[in-house]
């Protein structure tokens, strides 16, 4: 039979393929639909997401489910129908309302993961209207946050996805929704629900396409339909019987991988190719849903889903209900909803089993004593314990298949001093989003009270205790520790002792992170499940269960947020340009643009070793992989260029590795092949021969061995900050001293969802045209014709938009398109590369470490007189932007009146990939430096923190002393104003007193708050700008900088409708739309520099602004002239018409180019943030973050909003999650979304409150306007003092507890908490064996 299916209702019919092609690869490459976007090929952010509809002809019924289309495999949805975010509506047909809205919410800024998004919440409708059918649920707020939660996106913050989800719940109330263009402020409920775009599930619902379901009814009366394996190499076996056989015959058919999702690639990432593939899903045996046994218990198929296995276990309502639900919301948190919708229940225990998967759903079944079903090699059916199946060779090596679960009933003997306890327990980084555990636990007891004398209280008759994922082989029982408290009267010396015993049990394997914590979680768990019943006498959990409680708690947020009329547009909250076109997936990437037949794809080689000659590069086994091209290295560099990547004005970096590499993750060679999975495959089998010998330096790998080398970078004396007062005085001054105090911080990565992309197209006469997903076209521009040793006018680089950057798609951006086009002109054949997301981590260098050592001198009341200190920043190899570094760490860090200010800041050279800019580079860690100072002041004087800030806080007079200039004038800084305004709207004293109640009232959950100033200086630089009228009166606009999805375009778009509306003729006052700004070109638009620094969006709107005003005094007399003839009546088509008749120049460019005196400025904010801290597992929940920022005049407020928000966010990313670290040769450890985790929808404020003030006139302002890119970061270290301040609560009453145990932990007041603050990190600095002081304490008495 041939592979049939549909995509948005068109049929496709595909003869034969390769049976490893996924469902993205063929939608990418065979199909014009783009919205289905590869960001990270593991099932983990997404982008990737499509809906899959099944027609089950027996029923008569269509079930939908979302699935990734990165891991799903094309031959495994014949006969079904696809919709991508395209498939729901488009520019053509009309977009959706879910694409309406997000573009109305401003819920899409890059807008990468929007149609990800989309899918996610429409699978979600669809869900809701299915089930509506058969019962009375609604979709409502709850489901509508579940539903993004395990996408990811760097941009918006997620406060504007969530309110977009939120709108099309039956049980919102639309007052509570964010700031959007729907309604303003103050108008009705009804109002509000009649202006948005409407939802009607009979219309905006898709339908499963008629000629499927034909098929499927033809289909239903043959006895075999599956493919044609002899095409496919794809079998279906329709029974047990037929599996075994063709697992019998696995040698002659050769190797075979038995597939239902194969979300498994999605962690495996299998490099092996199968003969043949077999799908087990249509195996009734091992695909139905759950057979009942009576009060025997359940029975699971090896290949439900495992979306399949939460929904049958929550229906469930036998005497066993209460445990099979708590199983089910414990399941929920595993993977996300597309994974789970294809994950099945038996390919995740196999994982676990054969390939140590940290399997969530094995210590669920472990804890109820369940057992398994396999098929064997002499076609019998065995049932082992699950326990047994864990401890077998491996099931993959061997001829056996996994057909179902057993779940026993368990039941209790009915007595009423008889209690059946079950319980699961999960320490993630994320809780619901996507995030293995740190160490999973579920627990089974049958407890009965004892109500004799002598034996009062709560007895454990019977007890099941399994523990999994903390670095072991696979989950396991605990069973001396059930043997020991079987029977046993409970009290805190029995529980004691069996945490003793757990603590020998638990084990991690050697290499396995963490390993003291993961310890300290399973004795955590272990004291939070019996420790009740010896407190209260009967269960009743003091600590609030995850799994009990709703998954994602409601979202609330306000927003306060002044539109301004007076240059209209500009000031008003324009929808960002192009929302509902990146809703839809139609906006095109760099990788969109449709791959040309003759397309050559490109892989870097990395080096993985540090300081080294390379001897050679083969393949392994000497054998060149399939679709392989060539091997481009430094050698086939042009005679007449140079191995050049990348430069800055501080200096350039290689392209590749000449015969030495400096450090690890240093690109070698680009493999090209025929497509760019043959190209990464090759990349991945490449062998690199190194030699060590006669190399007699060695590498630079600390910033310690770099000042003992004096390896630094020159930083000129123009840019090197200077400083302030005289420090030997103010150290005189000071009454109390901290001296030698260190500070460590570490490095992040950008986390854009688009990777780096290039395509290079050669052209004639010795010319290369080049698409760049940059923030710098005009670098890579120069560098491509300095690598190639051609003119610049040979060179083309094109940049429409790019799918977020951060930095990271500036000098990073370089060497990918540089390389691309080396391909290019010497294969003269296009040459793409789509960097996978692994070696885009390994290259990317991210943010700078450094090591901090400072002195402070203070007085008694908090108020510092001087600080000094040295700073090693570690920079890589290569220039890149590091010289920049401590000029942008002092703008922020001299926040506060530090009296006098002294400083030796190192820029260290070592044998690492080079740092470069990332969002705030700099800035975000001085603004921390400042407030780790600080907070170390007043842990010294024993004070209040906020009353330390406040005292130290500038006034006028101080502001000039430390930024001079550029403090601007004295009604500009409005910084105490701020701090002032936030204390009254956050309500900050009177929670400051609320979480000091909440302290002294709860042992296990500490709270703390914490309020934070910000000043980020910042500079703007020259900008081109072209404004173009053409002759039917549209506008054509082209400026320097580049759309990354900061709302540059928007911006740019407004400023050019108010600058000719100016003309004021009829019409002029509706111009916005007849607006286009078009893709950079950088033989369009010459000296477009970098768009960073947060200033880019400004500089080009006053760039086209005096484009404008060229273009209106043009036009000027014309129109006076025709004012005149036709008596006031002229429009703006009449009056451009009349202008080209007339031949006036209606395109005009300028370079607008920024005063030296006024060119840089100070932004001011504020953020107040409330967190609760788990003592047991370390984990920080943000309670509530209030944020105000003076924008000045925004621009454009919708877009500032959603600069501050993500920003904010970003930074929690970075000051609580993020860790970014390199094993001992210097390569980056983390690989991808498994362990890499960024912020997601379960992780931002549950409350989100953000201020935009309008702070008035700034006469050397844009219109007024100031930055809003990246300044707002610096306010997310609020969340990281606030976590200080509760561990700090959780040390004092640690000390309390005075206990003497082996397992004292180091306690106290004064300690330093790292960035990111960890959930490991909290934990250890919490006290990693707190459950034994306090039950020490307790039986101390």
């Amino acid at each position: 039979m041939d592979l049939e299916f549909a995509v948005n209702g068109e049929r496709f019919k595909v003869d034969s393929i390769d049976p490893s092609t996924t469902v993205l690869d063929f939608l990418r490459f065979n199909t014009p639909f783009k919205s289905v976007k590869l960001a990270c090929g593991e099932g983990g952010c997404g982008a990737c997401l499509v809906v899959l509809a099944r027609y089950d002809p027996e029923l008569d019924q269509v079930k939908e489910c979302s699935i990734n289309s990165c891991l799903t495999l094309l031959c495994s949805i014949n006969g079904c129908s696809i919709t991508t975010s395209e498939g729901l509506g488009n520019k053509k047909k009309g977009f959706h309302p879910i694409h309406k809205r997000f573009a109305g919410f401003h819920a899409s800024q890059c807008g990468f993961c929007t149609p990800g998004m989309c899918i996610s919440l429409y699978s979600a409708l669809s869900n809701a209207d299915s089930s509506n059918n058969n019962s009375s649920n609604e979709f409502t707020v709850s489901e509508a946050e579940k539903s993004v939660s395990g996408n990811l996106c760097r941009c918006t913050g997620y406060r504007p996805i969530v309110d977009a989800c939120k709108s099309f719940a039956s049980d919102v109330d639309i007052e509570d929704l964010g700031f959007n263009s729907f309604w303003k402020k103050g108008e009705s409920k009804e109002v509000m629900l009649k202006n948005l775009p409407p939802y009607n599930p009979k219309e905006h619902l898709v339908t499963f396409p008629e000629f499927l379901k034909k098929k499927k009814k033809k289909k239903k009366k043959k006895l075999h339909n599956g493919l044609d394996h002899s095409r496919y190499r794809w079998t279906t076996p329709c029974s047990v019987a037929d599996l075994h056989n063709i697992t019998e015959a696995a040698n002659s058919l050769g190797s075979l991988k038995l597939v239902v999702g194969n979300t498994g690639t999605g962690y495996y990432k299998d490099e092996e190719r199968f003969d043949r593939y077999i799908d087990i899903s249509q195996i009734p045996e091992m695909s139905m849903m759950i057979i009942k046994k009576g009060e025997e218990g359940i029975e699971i198929g090896a290949a439900v889903t495992i979306s399949n296995a939460i929904a049958a276990l929550k229906k469930e309502e036998s005497k066993s209900s209460y445990i099979f639900k708590k199983m089910a919301a414990h399941m929920e948190k595993i993977g996300n909803h597309a994974i789970r919708n294809s994950g099945s229940i038996g390919g995740n225990l196999v994982m676990a089993q054969s390939r140590k998967f940290p399997s969530d759903i094995t210590t669920l079944l472990l804890a109820v004593d369940a057992s398994v079903y396999m098929l064997n090699g002499s076609k019998k059916t065995e049932k082992v314990k699950l326990h047994e199946f864990l401890e077998l060779p491996s099931v993959l090596d061997s001829k056996r298949v996994l057909l179902k679960v057993e779940i026993p009933s368990c039941t209790t003997s009915g007595d009423d001093e008889t209690e059946l306890l079950f319980e699961s327990y999960r320490a993630a980084p994320r809780s619901i989003g996507n995030a293995l555990p740190y160490l999973n636990a579920a627990f089974f007891a049958l407890v009965s009270r004892r109500q004799e004398p002598s034996r009062r209280g709560v007895t454990v008759d019977k007890c099941i205790l399994a523990f999994g994922s903390y670095g072991g082989d696979h989950s396991i029982r605990a069973r001396e520790v059930e043997s020991f408290l079987t029977g046993k009267l409970l009290s805190y010396s029995v529980l004691y002792e069996a945490v003793g015993l757990l603590k020998g049990i638990i084990v991690p394997g050697k290499d396995t992170p963490h390993f003291e914590y993961r310890k300290s979680l399973a004795v955590g768990y272990l004291f939070e499940f019996f420790n009740p019943l010896i407190e209260s006498g009967h269960y009743s959990n003091s600590h609030v269960n995850e799994t009990a409680k709703s998954l994602l708690p409601f979202l609330s947020s306000s927003q306060q947020v002044l539109e301004s009329n007076e240059y209209q547009p500009v000031g008003e909250a324009v929808i960002k340009v192009g929302a509902a076109l990146q809703a839809s997936g139609e906006a095109v990437f760099v990788d969109d643009i449709p791959t040309l037949p003759n397309c050559l794809h490109g892989a870097f080689v990395y080096s993985t070793e540090r300081l080294t000659k390379i001897k050679s590069i083969n393949f392994r086994e000497n054998v060149i992989p399939t679709g392989v091209f060539a091997v481009l290295t430094s050698k086939d560099i042009p005679k007449q260029g140079q191995n050049i990547g990348s430069k800055t004005v501080f200096g350039a970096g290689p392209l590749f590795a000449d015969e030495l590499t400096q450090f690890a993750g240093q690109r070698i060679a680009l493999v090209v092949a025929d497509t760019q999975k043959h190209a990464d495959m090759a990349a991945k089998l490449a062998v690199v021969e190194y030699d060590t010998k006669n190399i007699e330096e060695e590498p630079i790998l600390t910033v310690e061995d770099a000042v003992k080398r004096c390896s630094f970078f020159e930083v000129h004396p123009m840019i090197y900050p200077e400083p302030v007062g005289d420090v030997l005085k103010g150290m005189e001054e000071a009454e109390r001293k901290i001296i030698s105090a260190e500070l460590r911080l570490g490095s992040q990565y950008f986390f854009y969802m688009e990777p780096q992309t290039a395509l290079a197209l050669p052209d004639e006469d010795d010319c290369v045209k080049v698409y760049s997903s940059s923030q710098a076209p005009e670098y890579v521009h120069s560098v491509i014709a300095t690598c190639l040793g051609i003119q610049e006018h040979n060179v083309r680089v094109i940049t429409r938009r790019v799918g977020g950057g951060f930095g990271g798609k500036a000098v990073k951006s370089m060497p990918v398109a540089t390389a691309c086009a080396l391909g290019a002109y010497k294969l003269q054949r296009p040459v793409k590369m789509y960097m996978n997301r692994r070696t885009d981590m390994v290259m990317a260098g991210g943010r700078h470490p450094m090591k901090i050592t400072y002195d402070v001198g203070f007085r008694a009341d908090g108020k510092v007189t001087a600080l000094e200190f040295i700073m090693l920043i570690d920079a890589g190899l290569e220039p890149d932007i590091s010289a920049i570094m401590p000029r942008n760490i002092m703008g922020p860090l001299r926040k506060y009146d530090w009296g006098a200010l002294s400083f030796d800041i190192k820029v260290c050279k070592t044998n690492s990939p080079s740092r470069t800019a990332m969002r705030a580079p700099g800035e975000v860690q001085g603004s921390y430096i400042a407030e780790s100072i600080i907070e170390n002041v007043a842990t010294s004087l024993q004070m209040d923190v906020d009353a330390v800030r406040k005292i130290n806080l500038h006034s006028y007079e101080s502001l000039r002393k430390f930024y001079t200039h550029i403090s601007g004038d004295p009604d500009e800084y409005t910084l105490t104003l701020l701090w002032d305004k936030l204390e009254i709207s956050s309500k900050f004293k009177e929670r400051a007193e609320m979480v000091k109640e909440f302290n002294v009232c709860n042992v296990w959950r500490k709270r703390g708050i914490s309020r934070v100033p910000i000043i980020h200086q910042v500079m703007q630089r020259p900008t081109p700008g072209k404004v173009s009228i053409l002759s039917d009166g549209s506008v054509v606009v082209e400026v320097g900088g580049i759309e990354l999805g900061q709302g540059l375009w928007t911006k740019v778009q407004q400023m050019v409708a108010y600058g000719l509306g100016l003309v004021k003729c009829q019409g002029s006052d509706k111009l916005l739309e007849r607006v286009r700004v078009v893709q950079s070109d950088t033989l369009g638009m010459i000296q477009g520099g970098f768009t960073a620094g947060s200033t880019t969006s400004e500089s080009s709107c006053e760039a086209v602004r005096l484009c404008c005003v060229i273009l209106v005094e043009r036009l000027k007399p014309t129109m006076d002239q025709m004012m005149m003839e036709k008596s006031g009546s002229v429009t703006w088509t009449m009056l451009i018409q009349q202008a080209y008749g007339q031949s006036i120049n209606l395109s005009a460019s300028t370079l607008y180019t920024p005063e030296y005196a006024s060119m840089e400025y100070l932004n001011y904010g504020v953020g107040v943030s409330e967190v609760e801290v788990d003592l047991v597992t370390g984990k920080t929940e943000i309670l509530r973050s209030d944020i105000i920022y003076d924008s000045g005049k925004s621009l454009n407020p919708a877009v500032d909003l959603g600069q501050i928000e993500g920003a904010f966010v970003q930074g929690i990313g970075f000051f609580m999650m993020e860790e970014y670290t390199t094993d001992e040769k210097g390569l980056v450890v983390q690989q991808g979304t498994w362990d890499y985790k960024i912020p997601t929808v379960d992780t931002i404020p549950k409350h989100f409150n953000v201020e935009i003030v309008n702070s008035g006139h700034h006469k050397d302002r844009v219109l007024s306007s100031k930055a809003s890119g990246e300044p707002p970061m610096l306010m997310a270290a609020s969340v990281h003092c606030a976590t200080r301040s509760a561990i700090r609560e959780a040390r004092k009453q640690s000390l309390s507890w005075n206990c003497h145990d082996g397992n004292r932990d180091e306690s106290g007041t004064d300690f330093e908490l790292p960035v990111p603050a960890t959930m490991p990190v909290v934990k250890s600095l919490c006290g990693l064996y707190s459950v034994e002081r306090y039950l020490q304490g307790k039986i101390l008495g």
